[in-house]
């Protein structure tokens, strides 16, 4: 994962048996720091899986939610992330 002002190798450590609400992943960073977790979930609108993803960091004005899709044509998984309006 890289920000303005992070730069590190996170890994997803997959929860057993996670409670109804909670999360089914962790993310954390070298040295075992958590910086997320992650909900795994289905688009109604195209029946796809993905990961809802929330990361956080004292580095960050406030966390950010995102998903963790597989986009079709490329290899790999991509997280698209957007901010709410500020206004």
């Amino acid at each position: 994962m890289r920000t303005l002002a992070l730069n590190v190798k996170a890994r997803f450590v997959r929860i057993e048996n996670p409670s109804d609400k909670g999360p089914h992943f962790r993310i954390l960073a070298p040295g075992n720091v958590e910086l997320g977790a992650a909900w795994q979930k289905r688009s109604e609108q195209t029946d796809r899986d993905y990961l809802s993803v929330k990361l956080d960091d004292p580095s960050f004005p406030s966390a950010i939610y995102a998903s963790l899709v597989e986009v079709e044509g490329e290899e790999g998984l991509q997280l698209i992330w957007s901010r709410p309006n500020r206004d």
